[in-house]
C-alpha cells in the first residue's frame, strides 16, 4: 500500500503553482495524494510569509495539522514555502512538533525529504541556488484553467515588501520551457492560462536583456487549445504601448489586466519606492480606457504618512476611471522592511476607516458597471454547477466567468440554461441581472 501525502497550500497563486509541482513530484516518487488529512500518513503545509497575518495563518495551520498525529494516521508534518525560507531556523527550533522545515529553493527535493523524514530524520533544509520551481504539475484548479508562473523573485524592493528577501532577485523562466509546459497543459485540457509572477511585465529582462512579455504572449497564442490568456501582476511603469496594443488586439489575450497600483499620490508612491508616479498612472489609465481594457488593482491603506487627503485622491481616481475589480488592504508593518522604520505610522483604527471608505466608493462603482452589463451578451467559461440556487422551470444552473473575471478574486456569472452545458466550455450568455459583484445570465441557444 502506498504512503499517502496530504498537502495544504496557503497564500498566493504563485505558491499554488509550487504546490502543484510538488504534488506531481510526489506522485512520480511513488506517493499517493489524498485531500483528507485524516487519511494522510504525511501532511505538507506550503506556507506564505508575506504579512504577519499570513505567518500567523501558517503557524495556526501547522498546529491544526499536528493534531492529526493523534486523531488520524499522520506520522509526519512538513512545513515548506516562504515561512521556511525566511524564518525556517526559528520555526525549526520553536515548532518541534514539525518534522521537517524547508524553503522555496527545496521544492524539487520534496520526495527525498519525505523519504528521509519517514525514516526518522528531523532536519531544516535550506538551499541557496536561486533556481525556479518549474515542471509538470497536478492542477488544483478547475481542469480547464491553470496558472503559469513565468518568473520568480523581485527586483523592485518596495519599502513595505518582504518578497525580495524571501524569493530573491527576479529570475525569468526560459521561453522555450514555458511554451513546452504550456503545450503540456493544453494537451491535458487547459483552455484558460493565467500568467503570474511577482512582476509579469519584467519577464525576460534578466535572460535576454530586454522585456519579452509581448513575444511570450504571441508564442503562447500559437497553441491552438489555449483560448484565453490573462495577465496578473503587471507593473504600471512597464505596461508599454506595445503590450497594451497586444492585449487590445490579440484575440486570445482577454481585455483584462491586473495592475497592483498600491497608491496614486506622488509622495506616497515615492515613500513606497514605487517606480511610477501619479501623472504616469493617469496617462496609463487614459490609454487603457481608450481601448476598453478592464483593470483589477490593489491599494494599500494607511501606509506611513497617509492622510485623509491622500485617501481622497485614491477615491477620486477610482471614480474617474471606474475600475471594475479592486482590493484594499490595511498596511502591515513588517520587520525587515524600510517602511517599518518610518516615523509616522498610522493607527490600526484609522487604517480600517480608510479601507472601509474606499470599499464603499468601489462598491458603488462596481454596481454601476455591473448594471451596465444587463442586456449584453458575453462569452463565458463554465467553471462548475451552481448549488446555491434552486432550478427554475427545470433549467440547469451553472457558475462561470467572463473576460473581466479572474477565478476566486473577482465576481462570477450565474448562468441558467435550458440545455445541459459542458464544464470548461465557452458559451454566449445574455446578462439579465446583478447580485452584488456577480452577474446573472441565460445561455443563448
Amino acid at each position: 500500500m502506498k504512503t499517502k501525502v496530504g498537502v495544504v497550500s496557503l497564500g498566493c497563486d504563485k505558491n499554488r503553482v509550487d504546490t502543484e509541482v510538488m504534488l506531481a513530484n510526489l506522485v512520480d516518487g511513488g506517493y499517493e495524494i489524498t485531500a483528507d488529512p485524516v487519511d494522510a500518513d504525511v501532511i505538507i503545509i506550503n506556507t506564505c510569509a508575506f504579512l504577519e497575518s499570513a505567518r500567523k495563518e501558517a503557524i495556526d495551520t501547522a498546529f491544526e495539522m499536528i493534531r492529526y498525529k493523534k486523531s488520524g494516521k499522520c506520522k509526519k508534518v512538513i512545513l515548506t514555502g516562504c515561512l521556511g525560507e525566511k524564518f525556517g531556523e526559528e520555526v525549526y527550533k520553536d515548532l518541534y512538533e514539525v518534522d521537517a522545515v524547508l524553503g522555496t529553493q527545496d521544492y524539487s527535493r520534496i520526495v527525498d525529504i519525505v523519504d528521509e523524514t519517514l525514516r526518522g530524520k528531523r532536519n531544516f533544509y535550506h538551499t541557496c541556488d536561486n533556481g525556479i520551481t518549474f515542471g509538470s504539475r497536478i492542477l488544483t484548479t478547475a481542469p480547464h484553467t491553470a496558472y503559469l508562473k513565468i518568473a520568480d523573485g523581485c527586483d523592485n524592493y518596495c519599502t513595505y515588501c518582504l518578497i525580495p528577501y524571501i524569493r530573491g532577485r527576479y529570475r525569468s523562466v526560459p521561453m522555450d520551457k514555458i511554451i513546452s509546459h504550456t503545450q503540456e497543459l493544453a494537451d491535458n485540457g487547459v483552455k484558460e492560462l493565467i500568467l503570474v509572477a511577482q512582476d509579469t511585465t519584467r519577464y525576460g529582462k534578466n535572460l535576454y536583456g530586454e522585456y519579452k512579455i509581448v513575444e511570450l504572449l504571441r508564442e503562447i497564442s500559437k497553441i491552438s487549445q489555449i483560448q484565453w490568456i490573462r495577465i496578473l501582476y503587471a507593473y504600471p511603469e512597464l505596461l508599454s504601448d506595445e503590450l497594451i496594443r497586444e492585449i487590445a488586439t490579440n484575440d486570445k489575450v482577454v481585455n483584462y489586466v491586473d495592475i497592483p497600483l498600491q497608491h496614486v499620490n506622488n509622495e506616497m508612491l515615492r515613500k513606497m519606492n514605487r517606480r511610477s508616479n501619479g501623472d504616469s498612472i493617469l496617462a496609463l489609465f487614459d490609454k487603457l480606457s481608450a481601448v476598453n481594457i478592464s483593470v483589477r488593482s490593489t491599494f494599500i491603506c494607511g501606509f506611513p504618512y497617509e492622510t485623509q487627503q491622500t485617501v481622497d485622491e485614491v477615491a477620486q481616481f477610482l471614480t474617474k476611471y471606474k475600475l471594475r475589480n479592486v482590493g484594499f488592504f490595511p498596511y502591515s508593518r513588517e520587520e525587515g522592511t524600510a517602511a517599518a522604520k518610518f516615523d509616522t505610522q498610522i493607527s490600526d483604527k484609522l487604517k480600517e476607516r480608510y479601507v472601509e471608505q474606499l470599499y464603499n466608493v468601489q462598491y458603488g462603482i462596481a454596481q454601476q458597471l455591473n448594471i451596465g452589463e444587463v442586456g449584453k451578451i458575453h462569452k463565458v467559461i463554465i467553471d462548475g454547477i451552481d448549488n446555491t440556487v434552486e432550478s427554475v422551470d427545470g433549467n440547469y444552473c451553472y457558475i462561470g466567468r467572463t473576460y473581466f473575471m479572474s477565478p476566486e478574486i473577482d465576481g462570477l456569472v450565474r448562468v441558467s440554461s435550458k440545455q445541459p452545458l459542458q464544464l470548461g466550455n465557452f458559451y454566449d450568455v445574455k446578462i439579465t441581472g446583478v447580485i452584488e459583484y456577480d452577474l446573472i445570465g441565460e445561455a443563448v441557444e
